[in-house]
């Protein structure tokens, strides 16, 4: 079993930044590539970013290059999602996932553990 919490979601003013992180428990993650996912209401969970374990691979949809950054402390088994230049667009819960592999693929289903949400809401 893998528990995830996520926390530091919360309301702010568009142009913004926030900081969320989410925090791996349980069963070896080491391995494995992690994610950040959102949903807002009425649409899709979409993809945001994700990371190898290792770190030597990010990836961001199109919607969030150079405005978010994903990093990851191993020794805290921890991920975080770095908000900047924020837009009302942006206003959705943030899920972090633990990836079935290696690679942070954009698919929710190449996830099998997730974390309960954080809200973000951002404010025109």
């Amino acid at each position: 079993q893998v528990q995830l919490v996520e926390s530091g979601g919360g309301l702010v003013q568009a142009g913004g930044s926030l900081r969320l992180s989410c925090v791996a428990s349980g069963r070896t993650v080491s391995i494995y590539a992690m994610g950040w996912f959102r949903q807002a209401p009425g649409k899709e969970r979409e993809f945001v970013s994700g990371i190898r374990w290792s770190g030597e691979h990010t990836y961001y949809a199109d919607s969030v290059k150079g405005r978010f950054t994903i990093s990851k402390e191993n020794g805290k088994n921890t991920v975080y999602l770095q908000m900047n230049s924020l837009k009302p667009e942006d206003t959705a819960v943030y899920y972090c996932a633990k990836a079935r592999g290696q690679i942070a693929r954009t698919g929710s289903y190449e996830y099998d553990y997730w974390g309960q949400g954080t809200q973000v809401t951002v404010s025109s």
